[in-house]
């Protein structure tokens, strides 16, 4: 895409921390597409990849903004060193004069992850490098890019996470990372609530990643081949989605109301008219309500049948629909969202009998399960 200049991003100048590949790129682009300038940074530049077997680099990253008509520029930094993180901003500074728009989006947790495993059996080692690349890293970024907002009374900081609820998503120091940039958007919200700096989180979807595409071996040009092995990828979106999402926030004069809110890349794609790069609009959020509906309807009858065959009293039917949930869950891979809700949850499901209303388990499933929370910080007097 080569969009004329003159976007309504121009003149405005951008961070992307962590923009080699994933979210943080399709960011970068996204940024580029609507004519902002925009610093790309990361550890892997070309001849020296920092994550084993990937390809990308940040030259790559900031020659895309450029083709999509943005000003792409390449700064190879590990935003867990302070002095490199003061150096960049530094740099910004000095060349453009200002910061309009800083995206927190450093990760490099995928290799330390320990899915399968409970608190009790991970490495303390990876865990707590995790949380320095991917909490201390933000912390760190925000605090000396920052300043030069201030400086000027106005931008937006945009934390990136991976789904906006407390729903346990699945291992405690992932799930840690990403409700903690949830938090740390809540904050400096709370902190910035005086100026007309705006900080808030942004969630993709099912991102259909440059690592994602590799796992599945397929490409952009043939993705849907992997529905095959995993029906969720169905859903999927392209990292330029939450990017475009991430460049109408930006462009929005009226994006104080969102301060300190988590939003949903399928929300704000409802709320601003944005497509994909392939021209749909994934919508995950809605695709897993239903997806949890189906199942939950078939928890019910499976445990409402087995509860009259055997004359069960209350507690022994929520028992059957507890073992009946995990085992459904379990066919669908979602089984570990069955962590999170109370034993309500499975009482509103047994009282539901073998012949539930479809529209009565969506309502439950909107109560228990909550995809897209928005809680913004409220305005000052």
């Amino acid at each position: 895409m080569n969009p004329s200049p003159g976007g309504p991003l121009t003149g405005k100048v951008a961070v992307v921390a962590g923009a080699t590949r994933g979210a943080g790129r399709g960011i970068a682009r996204g940024l580029g597409e609507k004519g902002a300038t925009v610093y790309c940074t990361g550890r892997s530049v070309r001849g020296k990849p920092a994550t084993k077997g990937r390809p990308e680099t940040i030259e790559e990253t900031a020659e895309l903004v450029t083709d999509c008509g943005g000003v792409g520029i390449h700064a190879r930094v590990d935003h867990t060193d302070e002095v490199q993180v003061t150096d960049l901003f530094s740099r910004v500074k000095e060349e453009q004069g200002q910061l309009d728009i800083l995206v927190n989006d450093v990760w490099g947790g995928d290799e330390l992850t320990e899915w399968g495993k409970r608190f009790w059996e991970v490495s303390i080692d990876k865990g707590l490098t995790m949380l320095e690349r991917a909490i201390h890293s933000h912390i760190i970024t925000s605090r000396h890019g920052a300043p030069l907002m201030v400086e000027r009374n106005e931008g937006l900081i945009v934390e990136i996470t991976d789904g906006a609820s407390d729903l346990y998503r699945g291992n405690l120091f992932y799930d840690l990372v990403k409700t903690t940039v949830m938090r740390l958007a809540y904050d400096m919200a709370l902190e910035l609530r005086r100026t007309n700096i705006t900080a808030l989180a942004v969630t993709p979807g099912f991102l259909r990643s440059e690592m994602m595409l590799a796992h599945f071996g397929v490409t952009e040009k043939n993705w849907e081949d992997a529905v095959a092995t995993d029906r969720h990828f169905a859903e999927s979106e392209t990292p330029l989605f939450v990017g475009r999402c991430v460049a109408a926030l930006a462009a929005d004069p009226d994006v104080g109301r969102f301060a300190g809110a988590s939003l949903a890349s399928w929300n704000l794609a409802k709320e601003y008219g944005i497509d994909d790069a392939d021209g749909r609009r994934p919508d995950f959020g809605t695709y897993m309500r239903g997806l949890l509906s189906e199942a939950l309807v078939r928890v019910a009858r499976a445990a409402g049948r087995g509860s009259k065959t055997a004359g069960t009293g209350h507690g022994d039917a929520v028992a059957k629909v507890r073992k009946a949930a995990h085992k459904e869950f379990g066919k669908i891979g979602l089984d570990f969202f069955l962590d999170t809700p109370s034993r309500v949850l499975y009482e509103h499901i047994a009282a539901l009998g073998s012949d539930p209303d479809p529209a009565r388990v969506a309502d439950i499933v909107e109560q228990e399960f909550t995809f897209d929370a928005t809680r913004a910080v409220p305005p000052l007097d």
